[in-house]
């Protein structure tokens, strides 16, 4: 991210500052060149409308998500709390994650072990700055395509977050394919419950081509995610039916980073 302006907190608090918001990466945003383009396009938006943020840097590890749900909760705890004691260091008040997951276990899971911080997600952060005017994204490059949403099961069921996403794609002026598995009804992409990090059991049909089948029945021009382990599950599988030359796979930020001028 050298040609984007992006501080530490560790910069912020050496100047006697504080920022309005830390954005936490978290790993795939971090470490997955797909997923970089996510956190790419979130800061994008972040320096595009001047909102005072800052990331962590090398401080950041992981939130735990993933050893929770492995069924490691020793692990979980001692990431938990060295993040928590980063966290209170700073004075954070505020975060914003690129990750449902990383999102799901700040907000829910963090408060129990002395973590208590206001956590939304990107996609709820550029809805309330089309809400309040500071971001314009009518008329971009998607205005009439058809867009299907994919529902991550750590944003939606988990924590009932189905408007948002839903209403940046109207800004958009694009029409919105809805899936007959969506909102409290979402199907998982394959990748939840540590799912990422192992192979699949053996069975007829993997999670994540049943999904994609599902998508891909509507005839999208994209179909949008908001989670980085959903963006590798249903690239993966638009790969798989040979589609990525017509159906683009993108994540909301990355629909609103593109129409910025």
């Amino acid at each position: 991210m050298s040609e984007l302006k992006v501080k530490t907190m560790a910069e912020y608090a050496a100047s006697g500052e504080q920022p309005e918001i830390l954005f936490w990466v978290g790993c795939a945003g971090s470490f997955d060149d797909r997923a970089k383009k996510i956190t790419r396009a979130i800061v994008k938006i972040l320096n595009h409308v001047g909102m005072k943020f800052a990331v962590l840097g090398t401080e950041e590890s992981c939130s735990g998500d993933p050893a929770k749900r492995a069924g490691n909760e020793f692990l979980f705890q001692m990431q938990a709390m060295n993040n928590i004691t980063t966290l209170n260091n700073y004075n954070v008040k505020k975060i914003v994650t690129g990750c449902p997951h990383c999102y799901n276990t700040l907000k829910n899971e963090y408060p129990g072990l002395g973590g208590n911080y206001e956590v939304i997600h990107h996609t709820q952060l550029v809805q309330q700055l089309i809400d309040a005017g500071k971001l314009k994204v009518k008329g971009g490059s998607f205005a009439g395509k058809k867009i299907t949403y994919h529902d991550a099961c750590y944003l939606g069921r988990a924590n009932d977050v189905y408007e948002a996403p839903r209403s940046v794609i109207q800004n958009l002026d694009a029409n919105l394919a809805e899936m007959k598995r969506s909102r409290e009804k979402g199907f998982c992409c394959g990748a939840g419950g540590a799912q990422m990090f192992k192979e699949p059991e053996k069975g007829t049909k993997d999670v994540n081509i049943e999904r994609t089948e599902e998508a891909l029945s509507h005839k999208p021009d994209v179909i949008a995610t908001a989670c980085p382990f959903c963006m590798t599950m249903i690239t993966d599988g638009v790969k798989h039916f040979n589609k990525e030359s017509e159906v683009k796979v993108m994540d909301i930020a990355e629909l609103a980073a593109n129409t910025l001028q």
